[in-house]
């Protein structure tokens, strides 16, 4: 992630998170992510049980044995609080020793605010599992690492400067494989049932996008002013 640069609204500004040709193709795919939360979201609101779906893929998912279990135990750590953060320091650290501020910030806010919105919307849904204390759509774990690889795809995709197209693919596919890495662990681990983790991938790549083209806003704001 080198010292690039792009041009936004005919001014030369410093590399923006979201890259100025992937901002209509990645505003697309955050309202139709958006929409499949709340569908999702009103059709099992109160629910305390899975649904046919759920219960058919989680039939096939859950109670993996070894090896498959240490993977998916090891996957589920990287979405607690000590899994984030070896992983968010790890970005973090290298964004900063690139010099590229704004993706350090695109690393801890994209992750930070998709996992806050499945807590604002866990108490609306009311779904549970587990239990009546256990609130299950969205799952964080599932948004928390959709939002990380999201983040990490959008730098990747501005550094080697990628078209419209292809940045896309390449975000969204990213993106995509981490949900169901974590969405996988989580139902095989009975943390959640599989429409909880397609609500938290989907809750990722409707904020993800949002959070970064509010970062490259302000960013550009305070240059501006400076100047």
């Amino acid at each position: 992630m080198g010292g690039t640069v792009t041009v936004t609204d005919g001014k030369v500004t410093a590399a923006a998170v979201l890259p100025v040709v992937m901002r209509g193709r990645l505003a697309v795919v955050a309202v139709l992510a958006a929409l499949v939360v709340l569908v999702l979201g009103v059709r099992y609101a109160g629910d305390a049980v899975p649904g046919r779906t759920d219960a058919r893929i989680g039939e096939a998912a859950y109670g993996v044995g070894a090896p498959w279990w240490h993977l998916a135990s090891a996957t589920d750590f990287l979405g607690d609080p000590g899994g984030a953060l070896l992983l968010l320091t790890a970005g973090v650290v290298g964004c900063l020793r690139a010099r590229r501020t704004r993706a350090a910030v695109l690393l801890l806010a994209g992750p930070a605010l998709a996992v806050g919105v499945t807590r604002l919307l866990k108490p609306l849904a009311a779904r549970t599992i587990n239990g009546d204390d256990n609130l299950a759509f969205p799952s964080g774990h599932t948004a928390f690492l959709t939002a990380l690889a999201l983040a990490l795809a959008l730098l990747a995709a501005g550094r080697f400067g990628l078209g419209p197209t292809s940045g896309t693919v390449l975000a969204v596919a990213v993106a995509s494989a981490a949900g169901v890495l974590m969405g996988w662990a989580q139902v095989a681990t009975g943390a959640h049932y599989p429409t909880d983790t397609v609500g938290g991938c989907c809750t990722a790549l409707a904020v993800v996008p949002a959070a970064a083209w509010v970062i490259d806003r302000v960013a550009d704001a305070r240059r501006t002013r400076v100047r």
